[in-house]
Formats: structure tokens, sequence, C-alpha cells
């Protein structure tokens, strides 16, 4: 089944039944297609077609919604772009993709209009938002084109399954940002990967939290329409309104940061609420330490599920969910389970293999790097062939990313290749210490960092964030590491900081941390 079928179904089977909630609107399937096809045609009327780019920056709404599945009808590129990004970035990446339309909200108009300046190839910028004051002729009011719009679904698209339907462009943090080309069998693949995994029914409301032009959240775009489920969008983060918006919607699952679930559970008012709604929280983007998943599981009294991806593989590659023989361990063992990076997904086959290529022994001990291959990969980068063939060798993606498996098929990721510390010629994996460093009451966040040091090379650095009303001293946590970790993996050093940086998903930024500390020593 097409992308553009899987929306017409859901009309099909659940014409009248509530779709989309965003604040004061609320919107049944045949109301939200309805506006899907009429902005699908308003594209076209200002010159999209198949193939061609149309980006967007926005934050979570029901017109973000709108536009994947416009984009899909048309057979046209969706091109989800950062909020966080400067104009320059944005001017970048706009113009490695030259998209012919930017659809863009009010609120960033001066970032978008610098933006569209900077830029090549765009026509038509579209602005949304109750405020919107076009300007010139090739500026236009999103509600007034849509109104101007004939109603009912249009043609289906001349596409097929290896075309692209989304572009992602990483978030720079490595030099240059990379668009990560999605087909449509990709999306789809893991659309119904998704559905099957998860589980997802007509009765299940999913929770837009995380930003929808990142995959930690967009994925469910297409996934939870398909299952003919709700889509209830917030804005932005902000954990007590997310925390109400559970038990006022009664939310059945989402997929949260690391962070957000740190910040909900730490909340002061997190036991003020009804969770009972709730079957599932699944964590990703970014590891996420045992003592938070326990938490996680105490404070809302639902299943926990830890998810691994990547933009390059639409996203997910493991799910922490237990296989039905484990389900009678004992509750410290399930927990070992539920807090590992999971096992593969249904959609992808998995390796851990070590420098030379061979799979690494499955004792939870030997390290290597996690390679990947299946329908969900995707096909490569943007105009980069050669960036291509580095990461895709064999028909294997190779992850970056570095990860041990036991006996049971369960990979746990101890680090990024990047992030990895050489102290003294020893390997020090920073999830590993700051997973410890999540067992001390007083730490709310914590990121290690490797800073450089004239006689280890590299000494291990903790930066940290302190609960709100607590005293922590730099002493006193580096003996609670040590206590707890071989002596060369403690931090030699603590910085406490009252937040650490984030990127635009609400991943804790490393590099940031690394730049800011890289003259010490």
């Amino acid at each position: 089944m097409p992308l553009y079928e899987i929306l017409p179904k859901a009309v099909r089977l659940y014409p009248e039944k509530e779709a989309v909630v965003c604040g004061e609107t609320r919107m049944s399937y045949r109301t939200f297609a309805g506006r899907v096809f009429r902005l699908c045609r308003a594209f076209a009327a200002l010159g999209a077609g198949p193939g061609d780019r149309i980006a967007i920056l926005h934050q979570n709404c029901h017109c973000f919604l709108e536009a994947y599945f416009a984009a899909a009808h048309l057979g046209a590129v969706l091109v989800p772009l950062n909020v966080r990004l400067s104009a320059g970035e944005l001017a970048s990446i706009l113009t490695d993709c030259e998209p012919v339309i930017l659809l863009a909200q009010w609120d960033f108009k001066d970032q978008g209009r610098e933006a569209v300046r900077g830029a090549r190839g765009i026509r038509h910028t579209v602005w949304t938002g109750a405020q919107v004051r076009p300007e010139g002729a090739s500026e236009h009011s999103y509600e007034a084109l849509l109104a101007r719009q004939v109603d009912g679904e249009p043609p289906d698209p001349p596409v097929g399954d290896e075309d692209v339907a989304q572009l992602y462009y990483t978030s720079g943090t490595t030099g240059r940002a990379k668009g990560v080309m999605l087909t449509h069998k990709n999306v789809k693949t893991h659309a119904l990967g998704t559905i099957a995994e998860l589980r997802l029914s007509d009765r299940d409301h999913w929770y837009h939290v995380a930003p929808l032009f990142h995959l930690a959240d967009a994925w469910a775009t297409f996934a939870i329409t398909w299952a003919g489920g709700k889509h209830v969008i917030q804005p932005v983060f902000d954990a007590g309104q997310v925390l109400e918006g559970i038990e006022r919607e009664a939310i059945t699952l989402t997929n949260l940061i690391p962070t957000m679930l740190n910040m909900m559970v730490n909340h002061p008012e997190v036991s003020s609420h009804d969770y009972s709604s709730l079957r599932v929280l699944l964590s990703g983007g970014a590891p996420i330490a045992p003592e938070v998943v326990r938490k996680i599981i105490e404070t809302f009294g639902c299943d926990y599920v830890q998810t691994y991806g990547m933009t390059e593989t639409s996203p997910y590659l493991t799910l922490s969910i237990l296989k039905a023989h484990l389900e009678d361990r004992p509750d410290e063992e399930r927990l070992g389970f539920k807090a590992s990076t999971g096992r593969e997904f249904i959609n992808v086959a998995l390796k851990v293999v070590d420098e030379e290529g061979r799979e690494v022994a499955r004792n939870n001990r030997d390290v290597g790097e996690i390679i990947v291959r299946g329908d969900t990969v995707t096909p490569g980068y943007w105009n980069l062939p050669e960036e291509t063939a580095k990461a895709i060798r064999g028909g294997w993606l190779y992850t970056g990313d570095l990860a041990v498996m036991d006996e049971e098929r369960y990979v746990t990721i101890v680090d990024r290749k990047k992030d990895m510390i050489i102290t003294g010629g020893e390997n020090v994996y920073s999830t590993e210490v700051e997973n410890v460093l999540y067992e001390h009451p007083e730490v709310l966040e914590a990121a290690v960092i490797g800073v450089p040091d004239p006689h280890w090379g590299e000494a291990v650095k903790a930066c940290v964030v302190v609960k709100e009303g607590r005293r922590l001293t730099e002493e006193a946590l580096i003996a609670f590491c040590k206590e707890r970790l071989a002596r060369y993996k403690a931090p030699k050093s603590v910085e406490f900081l009252d937040r650490l940086p984030r990127t635009g998903s609400g991943k804790i930024y490393k590099k940031g941390l690394r730049e800011t500390y890289r003259n010490e020593g």
C-alpha cells in the first residue's frame, strides 16, 4: 500500500472518529483528510509536483501532520527543518535541497525570511498562524490558500516504492548537515513494523511531544493513522503540561527523549495526575540510565520500552520488549532487559561486529559496532555519494554506535565511537559512567565527556545538574563513582551546571560540551 492510501483508508474505516487534537482544534478523520487534500491542491497550484521538495519550519501542530500527508499525496518530498537552527544554517540546507515551497510558522518569520533570501530554488513561502501578514506575490497565508481549493481526494501521484518521500537533515553536530533520504518503502515498512511490535490500534491515543521535525516522533504520523488511532499534539515540551495532557486526553502511548522523561519523573506535580490510560511509554533518541527507567516504571505504572534508532533507519533498530520466556524472571533481571537498548526490530537484521567485521561474542562484555540492513534503511545521503559509500558497505549500514550483546541477543549501547574516551590507554564508555551518576539521589542530569589531559591524553569529566534545592560537592560525587567503578573510569573533575545544552530534538549536546572544555589541561 502506498503512503498516499493510508489516510483515505482511515477515512473509510473511521470517518467520524476523532483523529487530531491540537490545542482548541479537534478534527475527525473526514475533516482532517479534507484539509490534507486541499493542501495537496494548494501545493500543486504553487507549482510543486512529484519529486519536488517542500520544506517545513514549524513547531508541533496539526499543520505539520497535514504537510506530511499532503506531500505524500502529491508525490513530493517533505523536508522537515530543525526550528533551532540559525537562518544561515537553514539557508545552507535549503540551498542543498532546493525546495520550491517553504511552509513556515509565523513565529519564525525573521529567520525564515532571512533563510529564504540566502537560499536558492524557493518560489513560494506559505505562513501559518493567526497573525500572518504576507509580503509580495511569493508569500501566502496557509488558511487562505486552503480556502481557495476545491474539496475531494486528489488523483494518485506517479510514485513508486523507491521514490524519496522525506528528506531529514542531520543536526550537523559532526560537520556539514547531511540530507538523509527516506523512500516510500522505508516509511511504510517502518510504519507496519511499529503497528506489529507495539500492537497499535484504533484504541490508541498517541501524544506528539517530541518534535515532529525529528523521527523520534514523526514516524507515528503514518503508523497511528494506519491503525486508526488519535493524534494529540503538544506544540513544545513542558513537563507539567505533558503530565496534565496525559490525564486529560487519556494518552495510551508516546515516545519521548530521555531528558524529557527525566524531567517528568522529577517534576514537583508528577504525583498529582492520573496515568491509568497509559499502556506503554517509549524512550528513544539517546541512551537512558537504568535508574531513570526504574523511576519511570514506578511513577507511571505502565509498560516501558527502550528504543534505539537512527534517522538513516526510519528510525527503529531495536526495542526492549521482553520475550515471553523472560516475563517470569526476577524483577531486577527484567529491569535489566527493559533498560537495555533492546533486541532487533522486526524489519531489520542487526549484528555487532569487531573491526575485522566478525560478530562479537554474545557475552554482554565484548564491544563492537552495530551494523544493520533491511527495508527501513536509507538508500543514502542527498547528493553525497561518497558519504553514502562510507556509511553503507556490502549492503550493511555502519551506525557508529558501540555496543555489547547478550545471549538473548539484546544489545546495550555503551557509546558512540566519537564519544568514547581513551584515558591512559584505557577505553571508557561515557554511558557507563553516566548510569552511575544517575544513581546518586542528588543528580538530576549528567553528561560525561573526555577533555584533554597532558598526562592521560584524555581525562573523564562529568557535567552535572543537581536537583533543585539539593547540594553536592565534586569530591563527594567522584568518591561515589569510585565506589562503583574502576578508578580510571571515575570522573577526574565535575562541573556543576544550571542546565545542559540540548540539540533541537532535546538530546544532550555532547559536542557542545566538548568544545566548551577542549582547552582544559
